[in-house]
This record gives C-alpha cells, structure tokens and sequence, in this order.
C-alpha cells in the first residue's frame, strides 16, 4: 500500500492562512526543515504527527490525507504518452513520484510540453501563427492549473461574499430585492433588464449610474451576472492579492484568473457556504432542489458543490468536467482522484457522453479506471440559448462526482447496488494512455502499442492482440 501523501495539502493550507513554515512547525512540534521535507513529501507522516496538523487546520485526519496531486500525475501520463518520448522507458511510477514528491517541478513539465505542442501545431511554411493553429490558448490552462492547485477554494473570497451577502440580507427583502438595495445605498447604482446588442450580457452606461442586464437572459443567469459585476467593485483587493501570489504566466492569464475569481465570488454570494453546505447535505447533494433553493442554475450549482473545502466544513472531494458534442473539454477540475484529460476529448464510455442521448436526465454510471479506482458519476446534458425566437443553441453536458465510497452520501445511488460489479463501467482518461486493447471504442493506440497483423486471423480491433 502507498504512504499517504500529505505535503501538498499541507503546503496549500498554509499558504491559505498566509502561515510561514516555521510558525506552522513551532504549532505542531516539529522543526521548519523537516515540515518543508514534509510538504514536498520527502518524509513519512507519523500517525500522531498527522493528529496534529489535521487538528491545527480543524480537518480529520483522513481529509488531509485526501491527496491533491493526483491530476497533475493524470496530466503527465497524458504528456508523456507523446510520440515525442516513444523511445523513453518512462514508467507510470515514476511519473506518479515526480508529481507527488515536487508538484511544482511536475507543474512546469506540463507548462513545457504546452508551449511544445504549441510551437509542433504551427507550421512555418503556411505563415501560420501559434495562436491560429492551437485550437486551446495556453493561458486557459494555466488558469486550469490554478483552480486545481487551489482546489478551487478560496477563503478570501469566502469571507467578503460572506461580508456582502450578510449586508445584501440585511433588509429582509429578499435576495433579489436586497441586491438591488445594496447596488444602490452602497454604490449609487441601479439595476435594470435592457434590449442590449447581440452577444452582450450587461453594460455600464456611460455615466456610471445603471447597470442594464439584457433581457434574454435566464433569471439566474441574469442575478449572477448582477452580482459578478458586483465582485469589480467590492472584491477588487481579494482579487489582486491572490493574484499576485500565485505564478500565473503573464499576457492573458491574469484577465482570465480575474474573471474566474469574480465568478467564484458571485457563487458565494448567491449560494452562501454554511447555508448552502447544510442544505447539499440535507438533500444528500441533489443539484436540482438545491438550483430551485438558490436560485442557481444547474451548472451554477454543481460549480459551488466543488469549491465546499473549507478547513473543518468540507463537503464531498467531487470532480467537475464539462464537454460539448464534440468532446470538447472546456472546464476541468478534479478532487475525486479520477484523471481528466488535459489536452484531448475524455474516454467516449464516460456517461458525460452519453448524457447528451438523454437530454435533461440525470445520467448515473460506476466507473472504474485503469489503476482499479472506482467513481461514482452523474451526467446531464444542458442546453443553453438567449429566451428569442430562432435563438441559437449551445449544447454541453456536465459531469459530477466523487469516490465510489462516498457515493451514499449523493441522493443518485438510491436504488443503485454498488457493490455489485456488473455495475462497473470500465473508463479511461484517453486512447494514448489507456491498456485497455479491449475496448470496441478505441480511437488511438496505446503510446507504447506495436501493431501485429496475422493474415491467418483477424480480431474485431486491430489494436486488440490475440491468443
């Protein structure tokens, strides 16, 4: 069995409370050089050393030991699976130690292999720029990068949600009605539905006095808007500190971390923490009564489900994935443990895939990967378009869920026999690092696959190998 690997939920939670290595050593009893050998997981965790830090940071013992690095060891299978290494015998092991032991270092190599496969998509001869051939901008993934090294929670924005949210209520009004109280005592601004041009979901008129959110927007999509806009006015400190903390890339990156970190403030302002962590656990994590409770959509909600790690109130480790019809993978971020791809569409047996076959229904699958981890899956299909006639649709299916152990705890496995093991789905995190030859899916090879042709037999795949 593998030693528990703590040191990087060690070193975010520190770093969450703004904790030096000493003062952390000096709390728990143990000098700074041998906490820093912890966090970068050169050191085994004694049982009572494990006590104390799951008790200074208010966590059981077995939440610290829920490790933080498992995607990013996911995501140099991913690369390493490259034709690039084909003559390398880089084992998984020993790509699952660099992730864990200096995740940081494992973090770079994927920067690295970013920028190579940028650089490899860009034909020299066709005048052809970066930025034309590569169908993802690099900075999308280091805001990916950023969400997960974080594991999405951000305390600073938790408490100045908590600060408006309590002021917004403050009235008794109503959410809405107090948001619109709130605009206009404490910012002079009023807030009104307007006919905007196409593709425009809200704007500031010239002077500064409304703020006009257009008319065909769903009514959540709508508050949520409001209160986004609301997080450039009152979180604007939260924001620029974490930041500048953190090692985004510059160029793009930080525009979009801001937008990111706005939309995580308007989550918790919409769907307070403590509320909202009683009610998922109440209603045992039903996405649907909780968006008609807080007023949220859908994906709203499965969103704010993943960011519940507060120190001592933590909701489920789950992982969030969503696609379009295409495979498309426009958002990912993953507690659970399970791997998602990095750079290419997730394995087609993924129910994230086949929810889009039963638009509007909650897809449920057991899946199990290749290293014999089982997760427990819901899916939905959404579809999204402005409220007109002859609007355009978008179509994307979100995929929600957490360890198969966990799973009791998701009102989902009602019903559903979970130990048994003609239940499992087997999955993959992509074709190029998946040992399943089996599989009637298979779209690419194995990175390491050699193909053999008998012309005397024939199997139903050519990557299949016989006898």
């Amino acid at each position: 069995m593998e030693e528990p690997q703590v040191g990087g939920k060690v070193r975010r939670l520190r770093r969450q409370r703004h904790l030096a290595q000493a003062d952390l050593a000096e709390a728990v009893g143990i000098s700074a050089s041998y906490l820093n050998l912890i966090e970068h997981n050169r050191r085994k965790v004694t049982v009572p050393l494990l006590f104390k830090l799951a008790g200074y940071f208010g966590l059981e013992p077995g939440e610290l030991v829920e490790s933080d690095e498992t995607q990013i060891a996911g995501d140099l299978m991913e690369a390493f699976s490259d034709e690039l290494f084909a003559d390398d015998d880089i084992t998984n092991q020993e790509i699952r130690d660099l992730a864990f032991s200096n995740p940081v270092a494992a973090r770079a190599v994927l920067r690295l292999f970013d920028r190579y496969r940028q650089l490899a998509r860009a034909p020299a001869e066709s005048g052809a720029t970066v930025a034309d051939e590569e169908p993802t901008h690099p900075a999308t993934e280091a805001v990916s990068d950023f969400v997960q090294e974080n594991a999405n929670y951000f305390p600073d924005l938790e408490a100045a949600a908590e600060r408006v949210r309590g002021e917004i209520d403050l009235p008794g009004e109503g959410f809405e009605a107090g948001l619109r109280s709130y605009l206009r005592n404490i910012l002079g601004i009023e807030w009104e539905l307007a006919s905007l041009p196409h593709h425009m979901a809200r704007r500031l008129t010239s002077d500064g006095l409304t703020l006009q959110v257009s008319d065909i927007l769903p009514p959540e999509t709508a508050v949520f808007n409001v209160v986004h806009f609301l997080a450039s006015r009152v979180a604007v400190t939260e924001m620029d500190a974490i930041i500048a903390a953190s090692r985004l890339p510059q160029a793009d990156a930080p525009v979009l971390v801001r937008n990111v970190l706005a939309s995580y403030f308007a989550a918790a302002v919409v769907m307070p923490y403590q509320p909202f962590l009683a009610a998922a656990r109440e209603n045992r994590y039903d996405v649907e009564r909780l968006a008609r409770r807080f007023g949220a959509s859908f994906e709203q909600v499965c969103h704010r489900l993943t960011t519940l790690q507060r120190p001592g109130a933590q909701g489920i480790p789950l992982h969030l994935v969503r696609t379009d019809i295409a495979g498309n993978i426009s958002k990912r971020f993953s507690l659970s443990g399970i791997s998602i791809p990095r750079h290419s569409g997730a394995c087609p047996r993924w129910n994230v895939y086949s929810a889009f076959l039963r638009p509007g229904e909650i897809n449920v699958q057991i899946s199990q990967t290749p290293d014999g981890e089982t997760y427990f899956c819901i899916a939905r299909s959404l579809t999204k378009g402005d409220y007109r006639h002859n609007a355009p649709r978008r179509h994307f299916s979100i995929g929600l869920g957490c360890r198969l152990e966990r799973a009791r705890e998701m009102v989902y496995s009602d019903g559903i026999d979970l130990a048994n093991v003609t239940q499992v789905v087997p999955v993959g995190t992509g074709c190029r690092i998946c040992p399943r030859l089996d599989c009637g899916q298979r779209a690419h090879p194995p990175a390491n696959h050699r193909f053999q042709l008998d012309p005397a037999s024939r199997a139903d795949s050519i990557y299949s190998r016989m006898g």
